[in-house]
């Protein structure tokens, strides 16, 4: 039997890919954001989830802007931990899975292997805090749970590196770029293909939290040299400290996720970053 899903934030990255991926899916898909349903308020979300019977709710939706959610902690909060309760406690109440997008900045970055879903979350500030207590409001709920932690998301859609970097090679002849950050990027065509995956195989009762990203490791000046390169643009980009680039956060400086668990428990194959960030500069440049 066809599944009822709801996909929550369908105007970010990576509800439109979601969105792309729904138009080749049997599943009947629900794409929502703010304007269609506000996901702090638990009563519209159980209207929602009850008319439409719902058996699975994805929730793309987040307060992501790393840099403001220190000046704006109540906002992330209610984003980030409150309106993910909200979404988890209805669906135990109606028996729906919910499929939850948290992030690798719940740790503090200073390990020096790939980080399992094992290992000891330690945020070190308000959107990583958040990120992690809404993942806490998931699992105290007890509703049926796929958790999946992401790093360094990008697409065609939105701001990302990826295009804010394409932009700067283009009219510019040097940048400078942090090389002292260690991650994997995440093309989120990638991401959404693993969840509808799971979706439409049936393994949506494989309960708990797992890590996605594309496979392979770079720093941020790697990923801006091969932005830059596939670009076809001609700008130099020169390394350096986080230090000399102030922020008002401390981001994590190794934050490479063990994907195995996802791989193992899902069959899933992960492409490489570099091979996920060509077809999406090709998507870019058919785009325009």
């Amino acid at each position: 039997m066809n599944k009822n899903i709801l996909v929550t934030g369908a105007n970010g990255q990576l509800g439109s890919e979601m969105q792309i991926l729904s138009k080749t899916s049997k599943e009947r898909y629900i794409f929502t954001d703010v304007a269609e349903l506000d996901i702090t308020n638990l009563a519209a979300i159980r209207q929602m989830v009850v008319k439409n019977n719902i058996d699975v709710i994805v929730n793309c939706a987040a307060y992501t802007n790393v840099d403001k959610a220190e000046e704006n902690e109540k906002m992330a909060n209610l984003l980030n931990n409150i309106a993910v309760g909200h979404l988890a406690n209805v669906a135990k109440e109606v028996g729906a899975t919910l499929i939850h997008i948290s992030t690798d900045y719940v740790f503090d970055g200073v390990a020096h292997i790939p980080y399992t879903e094992e290992h000891t979350t330690t945020p070190i500030g308000v959107y990583g805090r958040t990120k992690l207590d809404g993942e806490k409001s998931v699992v105290a709920s007890d509703c049926n749970y796929i958790i999946i932690r992401t790093s360094w998301l990008y697409s065609q859609w939105g701001n990302n590196f990826v295009k804010t970097i394409q932009h700067l090679t283009n009219g510019r002849d040097s940048l400078n770029v942090i090389f002292d950050q260690i991650g994997t990027p995440t093309y989120a065509g990638d991401l959404a293909n693993a969840i509808g995956m799971i979706i439409n195989s049936n393994q949506i009762t494989k309960k708990g939290i797992y890590h996605f990203s594309n496979e392979g490791v770079c720093s941020w000046y790697d990923f801006a040299k091969m932005i830059c390169s596939m670009s076809g643009n001609k700008c130099e980009i020169h390394p350096i400290h986080s230090s000399e680039f102030p922020s008002k956060v401390t981001r994590p400086h190794y934050s490479v996720l063990d994907k195995t668990k996802i791989k193992n428990t899902f069959n899933i194959a992960i492409p490489h970053w570099i091979d996920s960030l060509k077809k999406c500069i090709l998507n870019l440049q058919n785009y325009e």
